[in-house]
């Protein structure tokens, strides 16, 4: 697309791994003088270009990406999931291979274990038996590490051709440099074969590769409903009066454009003619309609009821609210990714320590411990298998497998890998009001303005009517009602019947001729007959039964909770009240509750955000963890990072618990992989560890940190209180 002297493109990557590959295509497209903004999210694999000049120059910018490898693509949502699909299925054939090539030369592994290895002592193994059991093993691991081994070796040819490093690399080294070792010692009849610990270190590496995959497919999927609720096109009312179908990218601010009842809104603009109501719930998260007329805004990806509107366009395509909230999705999700940057890190540093002890033991050996270079190389191997970080790597995948299963069956579903971990972190919960403290379902409040004649009355009208507020009359008549005849429904207003003598009318004040009251918290409809007093029916959204409860039980684990709602503020200090918060905000939109999380985090506040609305989508991304009613919008529970089921609020307090008590485990599983290998890696740089050993000892410090996860010490219905609240 062009604008002026500049030009920007959005485009999908494919070859993106870690936060290095995010660092290489911006500092390279930075390089060019002409590009003026290079931005890539790691998560939604969406890159944004704008260079000065026209959209002609585009081939020549972009082909440094293509020479380092990376694929581009115009971005589509639809292709992004078709492509995210094809690279989730070659990972998990990868790691079906992997994984049947480790079971079974871990079995014949056993065997040449259980033997006199290299003797023909008697009842023992034989030299040539076991050269056929090495041979055998080498059949099955090698074309299983060259085909399963091929995301690694692509990323670090990848990035060994732009002259970088990635954790790619280090792992494909160590991975060859094993398998080549012991076919060198299959070859010359030698004793140390070690495929089984090659093929089984590239099974765990998959493992985390393709868990990691899945982690980012949930987060695109977020930004792809979003992207969905954009209308596929619009139809605009040039100034004779004709109309005409466009794409929403190409109307115009002041264009007039005509929405039918039950279509998607594609532009922001304001009403000029017609009545209607709106489902406006991925801007205010309120599931009530809301009733709109001429001088209401309307936004993109809203939907239109129940008549036609004839909207001025103020912004469309990147400029509408819909476009802000998408971004803000993505820079939120940036945000989160650092964590996995830091991981990332860590795991680069990690890699080249390791091998660089290993080419220090081969060389000290080799030059300085007058041995040949074969036993060198195998004391090499053996610091290399005997440091392998599967402990390492599973003190806390494990712990998240068994804390998540534990809370599944709490009915809380864990979606993210790191949720646990930043959910221990968390020191302030942020609660949307409708939907989340709340059912989200308006129900009739008991008075004395109703009496049962009055609600039978009220319900025949309203059994005519899908509004929210007209089916919860007609759930609280509690029977079946008689639908009246002859009853005409006025969008965006209420309901009229004619009758001897003048008019039934349900509805709003200003529809029933009542008087506007500034006092009026509740949802409210009015019934006026003629020769009657008019009758008001009062609603609101009921509390979750142990909402107060679960306050109490956060403040108490020493956690800040307050209250950001797009509801009406009359509501939310209502519903806060009921529930025991102090504070509260009300009549926010999806930026401004962005804006309130995103001033917590400057103050150094982590925040849990829990939340069901359209609207809550940016919010639940952007806090440092969060979490969904199963009831919520899909777009909620897919940005969310846990989803809890049922009625009861308290599994935000149960997670907690369970958050708290993984993190124990993590901590006491590191404590242990890294004595492990503060132990074994001088032992075996000394000599004294041959590769069966090691193979051994690692799998013994596999073995412990999964046992102690197993661990259990009763699981509390309540967090237990840490400190006081703040």
């Amino acid at each position: 697309m062009a604008d002026g002297d500049r030009a920007h493109v959005h485009l999908m990557v494919d070859g993106l791994h870690c936060a290095a590959c995010v660092w290489l295509i911006e500092s390279t497209l930075a390089r060019d003088p002409r590009v003026v903004r290079a931005r890539v999210n790691m998560t939604t694999r969406r890159l944004v270009v704008e260079w000065q000049g026209g959209p002609a120059l585009a081939d020549e910018i972009l082909q440094p990406l293509v020479r380092l490898g990376f694929g581009l693509a115009p971005f589509d949502p639809a292709r992004l999931q078709d492509a995210a699909a094809a690279a989730e299925r070659r990972l998990l054939q990868c790691l079906a291979v992997a994984g049947f090539a480790a079971g079974n030369v871990m079995l014949i592994s056993v065997s040449v274990w259980s033997g006199l290895i290299g003797t023909d002592a008697g009842g023992g193994m034989g030299v040539a038996t076991r050269d056929l059991l090495h041979w055998l093993s080498a059949a099955i691991a090698l074309p299983a590490i060259a085909y399963a081994g091929r995301p690694f070796y692509e990323g670090a040819w990848r990035a060994l051709r732009a002259g970088r490093s990635s954790m790619d690399v280090p792992i494909a080294v160590g991975v060859t440099l094993a398998a080549a070792a012991s076919l060198y010692e299959t070859i010359h009849s030698g004793r140390h074969a070690y495929f089984d610990s090659a093929v089984t270190l590239l099974f765990f590496l998959l493992v985390g590769r393709y868990l990691d995959h899945r982690a980012r497919g949930r987060a695109r999927s977020t930004a792809e409903h979003l992207l969905g609720l954009r209308a596929r096109s619009v139809t605009v009312i040039d100034p004779s009066g004709s109309v005409e179908r466009r794409t929403p990218e190409q109307v115009r601010p002041g264009e007039r454009v005509l929405v039918a009842a039950g279509e998607r809104i594609g532009v922001d603009g304001r009403v000029v003619l017609g009545l209607s109501d709106v489902d406006a719930s991925l801007v205010s998260g309120e599931s009530t309609p809301a009733a709109v007329r001429p001088g209401s805004a309307v936004f993109a990806g809203t939907v239109n009821l129940t008549a036609p509107l004839t909207l001025i366009t103020g912004a469309s395509g990147e400029g509408t609210l819909l476009a802000e909230i998408v971004r803000l999705m993505e820079v939120a999700e940036q945000g989160r990714a650092r964590l996995v940057a830091l991981a990332d890190r860590v795991a680069r540093l990690y890699a080249p320590v390791v091998h660089l002890a290993a080419l220090a033991t081969f060389l000290g050996w080799w030059l300085a411990g007058g041995i040949g270079w074969q036993p060198a190389m195998m004391h090499a191997v053996a610091v290399l298998i005997i440091t392998c970080p599967c402990a390492l790597g599973l003190a806390v995948p494990v712990v998240q497998v068994i804390a998540s299963g534990r809370l599944m069956r709490r009915g809380v579903l864990l979606k993210s890998a790191t949720a646990l971990e930043r959910l221990t972190l968390a020191d302030t919960v942020i609660f949307d009001k409708t939907g989340t403290l709340t059912l989200g379902r308006p129900a009739l409040l008991p008075g004395p303005d109703h009496g049962p004649a009055d609600l039978e009355a009220a319900a025949g009208l309203a059994a005519w009517s899908r509004h929210p507020l007209a089916q919860a009359l007609v759930a609280a008549l509690g029977r079946p009602v008689a639908a009246a005849e002859g009853v005409v429904e006025h969008p965006g207003l209420g309901l009229s019947r004619a009758v001897p003598g003048g008019e039934w009318r349900l509805g709003s004040r200003r529809f029933c001729g009542i008087a506007e009251s500034g006092t009026a918290v509740d949802p409210e409809l009015f019934l006026v007959r003629p020769d009657r007093a008019p009758v008001r029916f009062a609603f609101r959204d009921t509390l979750r039964a142990d909402a107060a409860d679960t306050v109490r039980r956060l403040r108490a684990a020493g956690l800040r909770v307050l209250v950001l709602s797009g509801d009406r503020p009359a509501a939310v200090a209502q519903a806060a009240g009921a529930a025991g918060i102090a504070e509260w905000q009300g009549g926010l939109d999806p930026a401004a509750k962005t804006a309130a999380i995103a001033r917590l985090a400057a103050e150094g506040r982590r925040v849990l955000m829990v939340g069901d609305g359209l609207n809550d989508a940016p919010a639940l991304a952007a806090a440092f963890v969060s979490m969904s009613p199963a009831t919520a919008a899909d777009i909620s529970q897919t940005a969310a990072d846990l989803v809890f089921q049922g009625a009861s609020l308290g599994a935000v307090a149960d997670a907690l618990d369970a958050a708290r008590t993984a993190a124990r485990r993590v901590r006491q599983n590191l404590v242990l992989a890294i004595a492990y290998n503060l132990g074994a890696v001088p032992l075996a740089m000394a000599g004294h560890v041959t590769p069966l050993v090691a193979a051994i000892a690692m799998s013994s410090s596999s073995i412990l940190v999964i046992a102690n996860a197993l661990r259990r010490t009763g699981d509390r219905a309540a967090t237990r209180p840490t400190r006081s609240p703040p």
